[in-house]
């Protein structure tokens, strides 16, 4: 994807460009938001969606214990923490350790490779007093208030 700018940016500057969304799938762009700890923000590529609330990643420049500054990584596990399933919040695996999750990051959300057209593909269920979505629908961003999304995948396959 042709996106520049600190990983903080990747979100906004892909916006018209290519299509984004809160759901994760293999190959997108997940967008860190910033942090005081993570000042320019940070991205990562999905390896693999594990669960509706774990997916690998493949990342670079990420510390830890044991981990070099500048190390590219891959099979990292992000778990989904957020309170509605919805991937504003994720723990990333802390070093080698398959078992060690480090603090709490804000997302903003996933880039895809394919063009923005103006629709956020959703599989929604409702918040409390909204209305029921029976299945997945493409809708315009401005239509997706007082909807929930939530992710599905595969079972694990190891």
């Amino acid at each position: 994807m042709a996106i520049r700018g600190n990983g903080g940016d990747w979100w906004h500057n892909a916006a018209g460009l290519y299509a984004r969304g809160h759901r994760p799938e293999s190959g997108a762009i997940m967008a860190f938001s910033r942090t005081g700890q993570m000042h320019a923000g940070h991205v990562a590529v999905v390896q693999e969606v594990i669960s509706s609330r774990e997916v690998l990643i493949h990342h670079a420049n990420w510390g830890g214990p044991g981990i070099r500054r500048g190390s590219i990584m891959s099979d990292v596990s992000v778990v989904d923490v957020s309170l509605h399933n919805d991937w504003s919040s994720v723990r990333v695996q802390v070093g080698r350790d398959q078992e060690s999750l480090g603090r709490i990051y804000p997302i903003q959300g996933f880039i895809y490779d394919r063009p923005d057209n103006g629709y956020i593909r959703t599989a929604s269920t409702p918040r409390p007093g909204g209305p029921i979505l029976a299945n997945a629908r493409s809708l315009r961003p401005d239509d997706v208030r007082g909807f929930e999304e939530l992710a599905q995948a595969p079972a694990r396959s190891r």
